[in-house]
């Protein structure tokens, strides 16, 4: 297990709502959202933004409404027209505008060179600099009878690599939705050091009710780190229903906060020395005995 390096922060989820068909209409909506955060007391160090928040959470909607994605390290002045959308332009200036770094939720991203679609996140620094993205691992497709069915891979193509990412009060692993429940995913950023892991999401009321909570308490559980997840606020005049219930939970499993289904924003104050002591108390993290089971991390 890294060794974790991290500073206490606090962190702003932005439940979004209601988000609706025009994408200008639910980028303006983000960016007076991120704005009220950071004029929040204690400024917020860390501003997450929900899963799929510019676009219908629909598989006939990806493609019409995604955006090319430049690759981490460009900066606003480094990437044309061409190779960035105006949603990812917004961010950076959300970003830049409200002083913070940003997660700015996932979005259906169009790779240039292949035509694929994506459902991508990305993270920036309070400059607006785009450090990293992330596209998602496992695509949503499911068929509960009578309840529901829903299959990305109509339109989505999956991404093939984690992400974690470098900021200055720790280190931050990425996921989207369904990656929750992989637990690879966040036990190999455990022991590659991150304090917390990050999942943009859009659960439905149907899965919401069985899993939402139960994934978050598990993933933190078994890893020892703060785990939250952050939704879009439930529109009842859209065809898929989002859970809400944006939450945070803590390295002992314990709901931090949590938001109903209406939009809203919830705080968390990440402490790292709290996960520090939970890991001497349960020291699981020195226990594990590699060399009867393999390490998911090499």
């Amino acid at each position: 297990m890294a060794l974790i390096q991290a500073k206490p922060f606090r962190l702003a989820l932005l439940q979004l709502g209601p988000l609706g068909r025009v994408k200008s209409a639910n980028i303006d909506l983000a960016r007076k959202a991120v704005e009220q955060a950071s004029k929040s007391e204690p400024k917020p160090h860390l501003i997450v933004l929900p899963e799929i928040w510019n676009s219908p959470y629909a598989v006939s909607d990806f493609r019409e409404y995604s955006e090319p994605v430049p690759e981490p390290g460009s900066s606003s002045s480094s990437s044309s027209s061409l190779d960035e959308g105006e949603t990812i332009r917004a961010l950076r200036e959300m970003a830049r505008g409200a002083g913070c770094w940003l997660i700015g939720g996932s979005i259906p991203e169009r790779e240039i060179s292949t035509d694929k679609i994506y459902n991508c996140a990305t993270v920036y620094d309070p400059e607006g600099r785009l450090v990293a993205k992330h596209r998602k691992v496992h695509l949503f497709d499911i068929d509960i009878p009578g309840r529901q069915t829903f299959k990305e891979s109509e339109t989505l193509s999956p991404g093939d690599s984690l992400t974690t990412f470098e900021a200055p009060f720790g280190k931050i692993g990425l996921g989207i939705c369904y990656d929750i429940r992989f637990p690879e995913m966040a036990m190999i950023a455990a022991r590659q050091g991150c304090i917390a892991m990050i999942y943009p999401s859009a659960f439905n009321t149907t899965t919401g009710p069985m899993h939402w909570k139960l994934l978050q308490q598990a993933r933190a559980m078994d890893n020892q780190i703060y785990v939250a997840m952050c939704s879009p606020a439930r529109n009842k005049e859209a065809s898929y229903q989002a859970y809400g219930h944006t939450m945070v939970v803590n390295p002992l499993a314990e709901v931090m906060a949590e938001a109903d289904e209406h939009p809203t924003i919830i705080y968390a104050d990440i402490d790292p020395e709290m996960l520090a002591t939970t890991r001497r108390n349960l020291p699981v993290t020195i226990q594990r005995r590699f060399q009867v089971y393999p390490n998911v991390a090499e």
